[in-house]
């Protein structure tokens, strides 16, 4: 990620600043980073988490909402994040709204300029989110998927996860890894 701003810059004034604005970008601690362009096979492993949720979701018949990438999370008052996908659960999202304040499963797509802030910064900050009970870090290129899971207290619960299914509770959903890397 690229910074883009200079001086410290609070989420609401960067989802001022980035409404309109072309690309994707983040903030933390203040400061505008630009995220990178994606690859194909980012994209697609992208969309297959997403339909993998959507799916879930529907079979469970859960009154949550599933997101692509666009919705941002906020981890605090100078840092916020947008994951490639996500679900929340709470009161409907607005259509216009750009935030979702009651998300409970995050998820990123690995990329090789993020990689490390995918599984370190990213990790603190959206287990600092008191909704937030996942976060999957998903490898586009090889059957991996990394699941972070809330303990007690403040436990991280990590597991890698090859073959089977990732079970999501809550919300109260479970996954099949091989239905991501199906494309």
């Amino acid at each position: 990620m690229n910074v883009l701003t200079k001086p410290s810059m609070s989420v609401d004034d960067f989802l001022s600043w980035a409404e309109g604005r072309p690309g994707r970008h983040e903030l933390y601690k203040g400061e505008v980073y630009q995220v990178s362009p994606e690859t194909a096979g980012h994209v697609h492993i992208k969309a297959a988490v997403y339909v993998a949720l959507l799916d879930a979701a529907r079979a469970g018949n859960l009154q949550c909402e599933v997101f692509a990438d666009g919705m941002t999370v906020r981890i605090d008052e100078t840092t916020a994040f947008e994951p490639d996908a996500l679900i929340h659960c709470g009161d409907k999202v607005p259509r216009s709204a750009v935030e979702a304040p009651h998300s409970v499963v995050v998820v990123e797509v690995l990329s090789p300029s993020a990689r490390r802030i995918d599984a370190t910064v990213k990790l603190a900050g959206y287990f600092r989110v008191p909704s937030v009970a996942h976060y999957l870090i998903v490898d586009p290129n090889e059957p991996m998927i990394v699941h972070h899971a809330r303990g007690l207290g403040s436990d991280i619960i990590t597991r890698g996860v090859t073959e089977g299914t990732i079970v999501l509770d809550p919300p109260g959903l479970e996954i099949a890894v091989a239905d991501i890397y199906a494309t």
